[in-house]
């Protein structure tokens, strides 16, 4: 396995810890990916995303999802059940699991919902107007202001 050091980036820069960050988290968790339990990221619009996660034999009181810190966090805890159920096979897993997905600047969470064994949360990426790109007029004639120009 390929190991990438990124120490030179934490020194060259200036205000991107949140990428390098990120890039830390994504490396480390490769190896270590969990595959429990699945999940589908859909882009459903322009600025809409939808993250749907299989929680079959879960309840909605036993799902948990939140955002913290740039993340968005989805936990699951079956409640202790006083089975007196005997299997002979349990392939439904209802173990416990925590899934984090990072969320870039302006996502926020639209809202959560069940629906046959599926658990949608729906994104939207909001971009502030100041961020969004403008169309400069261009006058006709010398506008510069040349006071300024002189007071340079």
């Amino acid at each position: 396995m390929r190991t990438f050091d990124l120490a030179p980036l934490y020194r060259a820069t200036v205000g991107f810890d949140r990428v390098a960050d990120l890039m830390d988290r994504v490396l480390a968790d490769t190896a270590t990916a969990a595959t429990y339990p699945p999940y589908n990221i859909e882009k459903t619009d322009e600025n809409a995303y939808r993250i749907s996660i299989a929680v079959a034999g879960f309840s909605d009181e036993d799902l948990s999802v939140e955002v913290r810190e740039g993340a968005l966090i989805v936990s699951a805890k079956k409640a202790d059940e006083d089975d007196t159920r005997t299997y002979l096979h349990r392939g439904i897993a209802t173990r416990a699991f925590e899934r984090r997905f990072a969320l870039a600047d302006h996502v926020r969470v639209d809202g959560a919902s069940t629906l046959n064994g599926m658990l949608h949360i729906d994104l939207v990426r909001e971009v502030p107007e100041a961020l969004k790109p403008r169309r400069i007029a261009i006058a006709k004639g010398d506008t510069v202001n040349t006071q300024a120009l002189a007071a340079e």
